[in-house]
């Protein structure tokens, strides 16, 4: 119990600090005085609907020769990421008063996409420097506010404008840059913040002045509703640019720049901790009940499951002692040793799919932990978007091996023979559960025209990366598995499986799994929180190191839970305890999911029936994994448990 502490507080104090830690992902780029700082923008997303949309679907400006796109590495395609270059055009500590970008006539099918689009409060999600967009005061009501996190409104809606909802379009933008002088005296900047404040101007010409939007002498002509030499703010616009059929709207932007003393190196700080609008003690008090939850349950198996087997194993050895015709064994043995001839007797239904189950569960436990501890050090981080959709999935590729080995360990245990076949399920079972379902919300993404929608060949790189690396891989790991020796049980099984009497309702086997999810799913449950507001809500997420104390608790935790409820059933003389561990310990996915359920109310869906089975599909296949993993551990823990305590006792 005391090394159990000690090696989880030191996790702790080292994790924790290594959450903090940030590895650059790329090289600081410095600038001169009048260099070109060049914008990219990301495709517009919406938490109401999870249907990402290319950013030049919408009635945007373009730059000159059409956008060309700067999406770098799989993972960004993967993750609905689809970077594009801008025609907004921003020079190093050169301010920029109300510049004009182009002007958009909007005919009735781009009104129809715009105000659908603002209505649904989609984002904007531009990119300086590797830089997210933040947004500051996009509310009218109270004081100004800087958003890290989701980009900024393309537009709003009019609450007074009853069930008309009148839509309105940002058209102008503040563009805040924060610099920062690493060398004073040369002549070299980098960018170290990007701010946004939109705003929705109603821009109209001095002198009546009409613009086509195509002839350059409208770019020289000055607006009377900007003032030149200074920045536009919200306190001096009277008129909201309306999104309406025929509509010139005029698409313009200020950029102000302000040095600042943060280090190029300590950048992404506020995009991290959301200028610390959720405290760490937050996450230290999820820390701190996962911990009492996982002490209280530890003392629980030494109070209750180690005094009752040393009194087990003590009375069984002594009887074992006492000769025949002294004692009838068969009249004074009860409790779990009677079940010795049949406990290691292989699962009774689907032993081939058990293997197969673990196997993966085991793959993806493994390739979980791994990327938790590459994201918790810095590896993968934020500013590589999609590294760590990459890392999980070259990961997962390489635990190929780890899955066959174990599941060939497994099935040789249960004397399987087809061993060719559980090796090609347990390569392919959740891989192609994972790839159908992304091949249906993908068809369906593109049917949507969503930048979500991976491209063809991307595809075909993720389908190459499963059969031609984590194939082979598992069927690496299952050679090398058959090749050991079966597994040693202490005890002989019997040619006749003993039957099992009656339970009572506390002891049935499925309340005992219902009950065994609650401990481990409590104890990660504030946790969760954060990790779903960042998967749907578009947070950043990079307290990794705390990630890695609590998903270990929750291991563990599934694990003690698991050892106390088949001791239970072992007692009442059940020896069918394969399946029934697996289920203990993957019960707590299904409160996961429920939690799930409870929590889709916080994104406020809209009406499309899509978003709801985007999002449940996505939950139930994460729910699925977690199963897996806390499944294979409650079993492999159960595994262990029971070879050690029939192994201590004499049995004739």
């Amino acid at each position: 119990m005391s090394r159990l502490t000690t090696a989880l507080t030191i996790a702790v104090l080292s994790i924790s600090g290594a959450s903090a830690f940030y590895v650059p992902g790329v090289k600081s780029a410095t600038f001169k005085k009048g260099d070109e700082v060049q914008m990219k923008v990301n495709a517009v997303t919406s938490i109401h609907t999870q249907i990402p949309k290319p950013y030049y679907r919408l009635p945007f400006c373009k730059p000159e020769g059409g956008p060309q796109m700067a999406s770098e590495n799989l993972g960004e395609f993967l993750t609905g990421n689809k970077v594009q270059n801008s025609a907004y055009n921003i020079n190093m500590l050169e301010e920029v008063f109300c510049n004009k970008v182009c002007q958009v006539e909007l005919t009735a099918r781009e009104t129809r996409f715009l105000t659908l689009h603002v209505r649904n409060a989609y984002h904007n999600n531009w990119i300086i420097d590797n830089l997210p967009s933040a947004s500051i005061g996009t509310s009218d009501a109270g004081p100004r506010q800087t958003h890290y996190a989701g980009g900024f409104p393309i537009g709003f809606v009019d609450s007074q404008s009853g069930e008309d909802k009148t839509a309105y379009v940002y058209n102008h933008v503040n563009i805040n840059l924060n610099y920062h002088q690493p060398v004073q005296g040369e002549d070299g900047y980098r960018v170290v913040g990007f701010t946004v404040e939109p705003l929705s101007i109603n821009h109209q010409f001095l002198s009546g002045y009409k613009w086509d939007g195509e002839s350059k002498e409208g770019y020289t002509k000055p607006l009377a509703t900007c003032t030149a030499g200074e920045h536009s703010s919200r306190d001096k616009v009277t008129k909201n640019q309306v999104v309406a059929q025929g509509e010139q709207i005029v698409y313009t932007y200020d950029v102000i720049w302000k040095e600042s003393d943060v280090a190029w190196s300590s950048r992404w700080d506020v995009y991290l901790n959301e200028d610390n609008l959720v405290p760490s003690e937050v996450h230290w008090y999820s820390i701190t009940n996962s911990f009492v939850v996982v002490i209280f349950l530890s003392l629980l198996v030494v109070s209750i499951l180690i005094r009752n087997l040393k009194r087990d194993i003590a009375g069984y050895n002594a009887i074992a002692a006492i000769a025949d015709e002294e004692l009838d064994e068969d009249d004074d043995e009860t409790g779990w040793k009677l079940v010795h001839a049949d406990v290691f007797r292989p699962p009774f239904n689907y032993p081939m799919l058990y293997c197969v189950l673990i196997g993966s569960g085991f793959q993806i436990a493994v390739s979980t932990i791994t990327c938790i501890i590459l994201s918790a050090i810095g590896f993968v981080n934020p500013s590589r978007r999609g590294s760590f959709m990459t890392a999980t999935l070259v990961m997962y590729a390489l635990c190929g091996i780890f899955s066959g080995y174990l599941s060939s360990r497994l099935y040789k245990a249960f004397r399987g023979r087809s061993w060719q076949l559980c090796t090609i399920l347990t390569s392919t079972f959740f891989p192609s559960l994972c790839f159908l379902l992304f091949l249906f919300f993908n068809t369906i993404l593109a049917f949507f025209r969503s930048s979500g929608s991976v491209p063809f060949l991307d595809i075909l790189i993720v389908a190459a990366m499963w059969l031609c690396i984590a194939v082979p891989l598992t069927f690496l790991g299952a050679y090398f598995g058959y090749k050991e020796e079966a597994l040693q049980y202490p005890t002989v099984t019997s040619t006749i499986a003993r039957a099992i009497p009656e339970s009572g309702i506390t002891t049935k086997p499925y309340i005992s799994i219902a009950m065994g999810g609650i401990v481990p799913f409590a104890a990660a449950y504030v946790e969760l929180f954060f990790i779903m507001s960042s998967l749907w809500m578009d947070q950043y997420y990079y307290v990794f190191g705390f990630t890695f104390v609590v998903y270990m608790i929750l291991l563990l935790t599934a694990a003690e839970i698991t050892l106390l409820l088949v001791y239970h059933q072992l007692c009442n003389e059940n020896h069918r305890w394969w399946w029934f561990s697996f289920f203990c310990g993957g019960s707590t996915a299904f409160y996961m999911f429920g939690y799930s359920v409870i929590w889709f109310q916080a994104l406020d869906a809209s009406g499309n029936l899509f978003t709801y089975v985007l999002y449940f599909g996505y939950m139930f296949l994460l729910s699925f994994a977690i199963f897996l993993v806390t499944g294979t551990v409650g079993a492999l823990t159960s595994l262990w448990f029971v070879r050690k305590i029939f192994g201590a006792i004499k049995v004739d």
